[in-house]
């Protein structure tokens, strides 16, 4: 049996496990930890990285997984955990990630467009901010309100999504707004949305379409879609929650067209590290 055969065959038989996602590709061992995935404006390539502990690396791959350029940034992947891009096509890189809720050096990298190109090295600039309502590093775990693996651009600004580590209150997410330029920044807090109480609603990643008109916010089980708002008040139109009926360590989402999403989870006790499609209608 020839390879091509076998892989199908694989694919094929996963797919049948996976709910309403379809599997795109098994992602190659280098992005086991994938957590956060986005496309540009001005490339074709699929730009994902890895998680806390991992080489500060971005990864460009084809539309089947396969990985086509690296790129290496002069920084320390201290926790990142999310990727966005702007109208340039500059990437913005989430080093917000805070599960001890202590942590007083959050950041936000940002990689500009022309480095993506042809560079295999790059230097960042970097944006700190600060919650304006934590006082503790960390709060009483009833607070444990301060991690962040979810965040866009949106005119001009960023938009971060918390995670929660509050027992019995998982889903619970506050939208902070940062200006999407170097400096050091309070947030402003502008919202919040509670996704469910479980574990499983806790949310792990972000994206906006690109003509502004819907959100989608990632959790193990589901995701959320935000339409019919005004303006920037994203919290404040049409919430519809998207189940997948399949649970895994699903850490990353971004549009491929207004009603298709990329969706990545961890590869983790052998099995998922996956890239998928879900279609939102």
């Amino acid at each position: 049996m020839n390879k091509f055969l076998l892989s199908f065959m694989l694919l094929f038989i996963l797919a049948c496990n996976t709910g309403n996602l379809t599997i795109i590709s098994d992602l190659p061992s280098t992005l086991n930890e994938a957590s956060g995935i986005d496309t540009t404006v001005h490339s074709d390539l699929i730009w994902m990285l890895n998680d806390s502990g991992n080489p500060p690396v971005l990864f460009g791959t084809d539309h089947n997984g396969n990985i086509v350029k690296k790129l290496k940034l002069n920084a320390k992947n201290k926790d990142w955990e999310d990727l966005t891009s702007d109208t340039k096509g500059n990437l913005y890189i989430g080093d917000f990630g805070n599960n001890t809720n202590k942590r007083k050096d959050l950041a936000i990298l940002i990689v500009r467009a022309d480095s993506l190109k042809n560079a295999k090295e790059t230097g960042v600039e970097r944006i700190s901010f600060r919650y304006p309502d934590q006082k503790k590093f960390p709060p009483k775990k009833h607070n444990f309100f301060y991690d962040c693996e979810a965040f866009f651009h949106f005119n001009d600004s960023l938009y971060l999504f918390t995670k929660s580590h509050v027992k019995g209150n998982g889903g619970h997410t506050n939208l902070y707004k940062v200006p999407a330029m170097k400096g050091h920044y309070t947030a402003e807090l502008i919202g919040s949305f509670n996704a469910g109480a479980d574990s499983d609603s806790k949310i792990t990643s972000a994206d906006i379409d690109m003509h502004g008109k819907q959100i989608v916010l990632l959790t193990h089980t589901s995701v959320w879609l935000f339409n019919n708002f005004k303006g920037t008040d994203f919290l404040g139109g049409t919430a519809t929650q998207l189940p997948f009926y399949h649970n895994s360590q699903k850490e990353s989402v971004c549009f491929k067209d207004p009603n298709t999403l990329y969706i990545t989870d961890e590869k983790t006790h052998g099995s998922a590290g996956y890239l998928y499609e879900f279609k939102l209608r």
